[in-house]
């Protein structure tokens, strides 16, 4: 079973990079809350009729189900935001540090002292991280700061997730966390922006593409396979995103992959190697 979960995760990964040059398309429009409020609560749609027959998540499931929720709408609309003030590459890398975020919030939150294979493949991924996103040129940009700290609630998304959510219905969870960041999202965007009627068309494709690939599936999907993996593995396999995001760019966009990003690409796949092993209880290997 952990096997399959990591394998979910990879997927994920793939699904989420091919959707990142979508949510560029819409940074460059400056769309941020109306943008991530209609793909989720569609996505939330999309669950709606697969609900049935699930078990009820509860007075305790909710309140979880709020908080996650919660963090959703923060990580993504900062996440969003920063794609409008910052450089693609930059803010591919400084999402990457969820990474090793991840297992700093496990150890002050949870007391949980991360394996050592685990230490060394945080710091391979956030290496590969920054070779890939910025070619091995960063220059600060005004948005930066809004990523790194999405990176932080990202992190937080990650470990709640692996902590509560594998308590509940993956499904109902899902569901129940897109419809509270689309309501957050939608009653933000409400008073602050306008749905760009121009490019309607490109705009509605871009909210259909990212409701059923990254949200419906990718984020329900998230939340089984984190059930069977622990958090600061799946924050490494998630990283992954970064890879693919250059390869469908590369694919669909024609944008150009240097060999500093290839070795890049080349540091995140063994620190995800790297972060399996282990010498006794949960090993792959």
């Amino acid at each position: 079973m952990r096997l399959k979960a990591d394998l979910t995760l990879l997927f994920v990964s793939i699904i989420w990079g091919s959707a990142f040059a979508a949510q560029r398309v819409i940074g460059e429009m400056g769309n941020v809350f109306l943008f991530n409020g209609l793909r989720f609560l569609l996505g939330a749609l999309l669950l709606w009729p697969f609900l049935r027959g699930k078990s009820s998540l509860g007075r305790p499931g909710w309140k979880w189900v709020v908080i996650a929720g919660t963090v959703l709408f923060i990580a993504s609309a900062l996440q969003q935001a920063g794609l409008m003030f910052t450089t693609a590459g930059n803010a591919g890398f400084i999402t990457s540090l969820y990474v090793v975020l991840v297992p700093i919030v496990l150890f002050f939150g949870w007391k949980e002292r991360p394996f050592w294979t685990q230490i060394v493949a945080v710091f391979l991924a956030i290496g590969g991280g920054y070779l890939l996103s910025t070619g091995g040129e960063f220059h600060i940009q005004p948005g930066d700061l809004l990523e790194l700290a999405g990176a932080f609630f990202w992190a937080f998304h990650v470990v709640m997730l692996g902590k509560f959510a594998s308590r509940y219905d993956a499904l109902r969870f899902s569901a129940g966390q897109f419809l509270v960041s689309g309501v957050l999202n939608i009653g933000v965007g409400a008073f602050t922006e306008t749905i760009p009627m121009a490019q309607i068309w490109l705009f509605a494709g871009a909210v259909l593409y990212t409701a059923i690939f990254s949200v419906a599936v990718g984020y329900t999907l998230q939340v089984w396979a984190q059930r069977h993996t622990p958090p600061t593995d799946a924050a490494i396999l998630l990283s992954l995103e970064a890879v693919f995001a250059v390869l469908f760019g590369w694919l669909l966009l024609g944008e150009f992959l240097s060999p500093v990003q290839a070795i890049g690409c080349g540091l995140i796949f063994i620190a995800v190697l790297l972060a399996q092993i282990r010498f006794g209880r949960n090993s792959l290997f």
